[in-house]
Parts: structure tokens; C-alpha cells; sequence
């Protein structure tokens, strides 16, 4: 029903955006609200879940994001907040790789997914992205890496997801790690 909307941030939460757009704030649930900054314009995919008792939208960065969460929320025992989780920790490479090798244990890493969840997923989605146009950016796949180091350094999500955006896309891995380092020991 909505592709996207264009608009002007107004307020981030731990979860989710407040995306102005004609003199209307949309609540936008988005894997990464970090990722935005406060009275800067963006172009947020979305998708709108319709429930007896709520209408809800949820906004991706791009188009490749918006895809896996399509797939995802189409097997049986993910919705779409469940799945939004799995984007927010995990890289599109690394979740499509898991499935096509039948990584239950990566699966699991992910909230509220159980090893009959992750295997519902890998029999729903395995060779499902043959045909689909993933494209993931240098750019995106330099800050997954970078997510997934600092991560590994003990920091939690919401310290990462807090640094990434400060950090310039300019620089080689190491050094937005070094960056990233300086940034969460302030």
C-alpha cells in the first residue's frame, strides 16, 4: 500500500522514528531509529501491518532491507516484530547466508527465535533469494562489520547503533573502529 515517505525526522525513540511529512508526524518502527538524526530529511521505506486492533508502520533504509523483512515475515511464527530484531542484529549477508546453510545457531542468536522458529525459517526461505535483487552497499557492509566488531568488544547494541551514524563512511574498517572506540569511551 505505501512504498515510502519523505520527511523530516522529529524524534527518535528505542525503538522507533517520528517521521514529519505535511504537517504529520508518522510512527515509524524501524531495526535501527540510531541510524537517523533529528531535523534531517530521509526516505524511509515502509510497510504497513494491518491488525484487528492496530494499524502499524514499519521503515526501512532501503529497499534490500524492506526485501528480507518481506521474506521473513512471511513464514509462519514471525511477525513483524519479530523480525525487525532480526534486522536490527544481524547482516542481511549474514542472516541469507545462515539460511541457505542451514545455520540454525545463528538463527537462535536472534530474539524470540527458538530452534523451531529458525528451522520453519530455513524450510520457508532456503533458495528463496536466488531470485531476488539483494543489493548490499560497500557502505552498509562496512557498517555491519563494523556493528558486528564492536560487538564483539563487549559494547551493546544501543552504544553501537548510537556511534555508527558519527562515524564517516570514508574511512577503512580499522579505522572506524579505532573511531567507534574513541566515540563509546567518551
Amino acid at each position: 500500500m505505501y512504498e515510502y515517505i519523505k520527511g523530516k525526522i522529529t524524534d527518535i525513540m528505542a525503538d522507533k522514528v517520528i517521521i514529519e511529512n505535511n504537517n504529520i508526524g508518522y510512527e515509524v518502527y524501524t531495526s535501527n531509529p540510531y541510524y537517523f538524526e533529528i531535523n534531517k530529511e530521509y526516505k524511509i521505506y515502509l510497510y504497513l501491518n494491518i491488525k484487528e486492533d492496530e494499524h502499524s508502520l514499519f521503515g526501512f533504509k532501503d529497499k534490500t532491507e524492506k526485501q528480507l523483512f518481506l521474506k521473513l515475515i512471511s513464514v509462519k511464527g514471525v511477525g513483524p516484530k519479530t523480525a525487525l530484531p532480526i534486522l536490527a542484529t544481524g547482516s542481511i549477508n549474514g542472516i541469507i547466508d545462515a539460511i541457505e546453510r542451514e545455520n540454525i545457531l545463528y538463527l537462535k542468536k536472534f530474539p524470540k527465535i527458538g530452534e523451531k522458529v529458525a528451522k520453519q525459517i530455513i524450510l520457508d526461505l532456503k533458495g528463496k533469494f536466488k531470485n531476488i535483487n539483494i543489493e548490499v552497499s560497500e557502505e552498509i557492509t562496512s557498517n555491519e562489520e563494523l556493528y558486528e566488531t564492536l560487538k564483539s568488544l563487549g559494547y551493546k547494541d544501543k552504544e553501537i547503533k548510537m556511534v555508527i551514524p558519527k562515524i564517516s563512511n570514508d574511512l577503512t574498517l580499522e579505522e572506524k573502529v579505532k573511531e567507534g572506540l574513541k566515540l563509546l569511551l567518551k
